[in-house]
C-alpha cells in the first residue's frame, strides 16, 4: 500500500476545483484509494509526463480531467500535484 501526500499546493488547488466540480469529490475518493492500493492499475490510466511536466505522472479522473502527482516507488509514496484539464496537461 502506498502513502498518499497532499502538499498544501495541492490542497489549494484541490479546493477550488472541488467548488467548480462538486459531483467529482466522491470520484477522486474512489480513485486515490485505487491508487493507494496499485497505482498500476489498468483504469488508473497512469503514465510518465514530458516537457514542462517531465518527472510527473499523470492518472484520469475522468475523460476531462489529469491529475498530476509524483511517485516514489522505491519507499511507495506518492505526493499529488495538480489537478487539471486534459488539455492543460497535454499543450
Amino acid at each position: 500500500m502506498y502513502s498518499i501526500h497532499t502538499p498544501p499546493a495541492f490542497r489549494r488547488v484541490a479546493k477550488k476545483f472541488f467548488k467548480t466540480h462538486p459531483d467529482l469529490r466522491s470520484r477522486f475518493k474512489s480513485i486515490i484509494e485505487l491508487l493507494r492500493n496499485d497505482p498500476n492499475h489498468l483504469s488508473l490510466k497512469l503514465h510518465l509526463l514530458s516537457g514542462k511536466y517531465k518527472g510527473l505522472h499523470a492518472i484520469s479522473l475522468t475523460s476531462k480531467f489529469r491529475i498530476t502527482l509524483i511517485i516514489k516507488f522505491d519507499n511507495k509514496s506518492i505526493i499529488l500535484v495538480d489537478i487539471e484539464s486534459h488539455d492543460e496537461v497535454y499543450k
